[in-house]
């Protein structure tokens, strides 16, 4: 299990290994771009060389993406709907370019629509963006925290997208904070081992590539997305001490999305209090 954080691509991608090395990340995600706008500029071969020389150096676990917030392949709005594949496309390939792993993205909102009318416009949608990327990189699904009309936040409706779009390089991302928001309890021994056994049920735990590993600001069932610093928050020390122990979570990366103890990000106060656990748990990297 590699312990990984969210780090800042500022000054060019290749800057994120310093700073993943900096707070002792073991893995490493980023955004390709500003994750609120469209704008892409594909990194020169240059930041590309020298990012997987530092990761190779570092002896990083897996890379991966986070697509930018705007994509959201179920809107109405064709043109909406084409800036979000080209930018999964984007980012699908250039995680290609630097060996990453794979690329994670929100379903985001139905608009109203309800999921059933959305469902063959996302499949479509997906199907497009992994043709126009060929290669080893996956496309992640994140579960969300089930906030107004957005998809995904019951697994069984995360399952069905996945099962609709059938491809081989689909895999899902489970974000603690956002399942503890959407009633499943992954604090308790108990509450954990059901809400991965629904998990496998609905999706399937072979299909899970990463874990978002965020303490919440918000109580259990609040249906809001909110990340609070690894035992700061209500899923708490203990809750993290149990996730970190279930022997169906032991090979999957866990990557920090946290606010910091400064309020700059994933930080290495939050990357030791995981690791700790992680020890203390009698998992190993």
């Amino acid at each position: 299990m590699d312990i990984g954080a969210h780090v800042s691509t500022a000054g060019g991608i290749d800057k994120a290994i310093g700073r993943a090395v900096e707070i002792g990340a073991e893995a490493v995600q980023v955004f390709a771009s500003s994750p609120r706008a469209w704008a892409f500029k594909p990194p020169t071969d240059q930041a590309v060389g020298a990012f997987k020389q530092g990761a190779s150096k570092a002896k990083l676990g897996p890379t991966v993406f986070h697509a930018v917030y705007l994509v959201a392949l179920g809107a109405p709005d064709e043109a909406l709907l084409l800036k979000s594949m080209e930018s999964l496309i984007n980012y699908m390939q250039t995680a290609e370019r630097l060996g990453a792993s794979g690329v994670i993205f929100h379903p985001a909102s139905h608009r109203g629509a309800g999921y059933e009318a959305v469902e063959a416009q996302m499949v479509g949608a997906v199907h497009q963006v992994l043709k126009s990327a060929p290669g080893k990189v996956w496309l992640a699904l994140e579960n969300s925290a089930g906030m107004g009309d957005h998809i995904g936040s019951r697994f069984e409706e995360l399952g069905r997208l996945v099962k609709a779009i059938n491809h081989p390089r689909i895999r899902v991302c489970l974000d603690t904070q956002h399942a503890w928001a959407a009633n499943y309890d992954v604090a308790s021994p108990r509450g954990l081992d059901e809400t991965l056994k629904q998990f496998d049920k609905a999706i399937g735990l072979k299909l899970l590539a990463a874990v978002h590993a965020n303490d919440s600001k918000t109580e259990r069932g609040s249906g809001v997305d909110r990340h609070e610093n690894i035992g700061e928050g209500t899923i708490g020390a203990d809750g993290f001490s149990t996730i970190l122990a279930h022997p169906a979570l032991g090979k999957v990366p866990f990557y920090l999305e946290v606010p910091g103890f400064d309020n700059s990000g994933p930080d290495k106060k939050n990357i030791d209090i995981l690791t700790r656990l992680r020890k203390e748990a009698g998992a190993a990297r």
